[in-house]
């Protein structure tokens, strides 16, 4: 399994951050398919052949976009510990980041890719 990139965007759409691990071209629109949305969990993936494209958005509408290989599972809690372990630490309880402007903590961008590395769906690369 594979996690390409993350994009974290606001309530208006502004993104405040984007990380990348795998740099791949997500072509393969050729067969697609949407997972049924639950709003009370804010969960929402998008799969062609090639990749999958994960959503998670909080209740505070900030929307966490992560895009892996077609097979990763696990996503959906890594997603949530992003959510809580990262963001939530370093961005919401830092005085010093203001909420509607692009990330710029070197913390938050360690912290990230520590727990993005440290996942499963990270570990189990393909070589």
């Amino acid at each position: 399994m594979t996690i390409y990139n993350l994009y974290i965007f606001d309530r208006d759409g502004q993104m405040l951050h984007y990380a990348e691990w795998v740099r791949k071209k997500q072509s393969g629109m050729s067969r697609s398919q949407v997972s049924p949305v639950d709003l009370r969990e804010g969960y929402l993936t998008y799969c062609t052949n090639k990749y999958r494209l994960h959503l998670f958005e909080t209740p505070s509408r900030i929307k966490f976009v992560l895009n892996t290989d077609a097979v990763a599972t696990g996503i959906k809690e890594l997603l949530h510990q992003i959510y809580t372990q990262v963001y939530v630490e370093y961005v919401v309880f830092n005085p010093m980041c203001p909420l509607s402007k692009p990330i710029e903590s070197e913390l938050f961008a360690a912290r990230l890719d520590e727990v993005v590395r440290q996942s499963p769906a990270y570990a189990s690369r393909p070589a």
